[in-house]
């Protein structure tokens, strides 16, 4: 069965059915991570990280936030909020 086809079916399965999927697949990924070498694990890692970095380049979906870097989250009108601990 190729990928492609596992992930058409998977809307048709059961929940029940989709976590014994998930879960199956995740221990056969850290299975494999256990099995690798020192080099193995370090390539594996320079791909994902290459493959990472589309994802943090600007006008990505991960970097709409960054423009609020620096800037105050919350806003309390009330000024006794501030002073409460003086």
């Amino acid at each position: 069965m190729e990928t492609k086809e596992i992930l058409q079916a998977l809307p048709n399965l059961s929940i029940s059915d989709r976590l014994k999927i998930a879960e199956s697949a995740l221990q056969l990924v850290l299975q494999e991570k256990h099995s690798l070498t020192k080099d193995e694990q370090k390539r594996q890692l320079t791909l994902a990280a290459t493959t990472a970095i589309a994802d943090y380049a600007p006008g990505s979906e991960l970097s709409t936030f960054s423009n609020l870097e620096g800037e105050d989250f919350c806003y309390y009108p009330d000024e006794n909020f501030y002073n409460s601990g003086n």
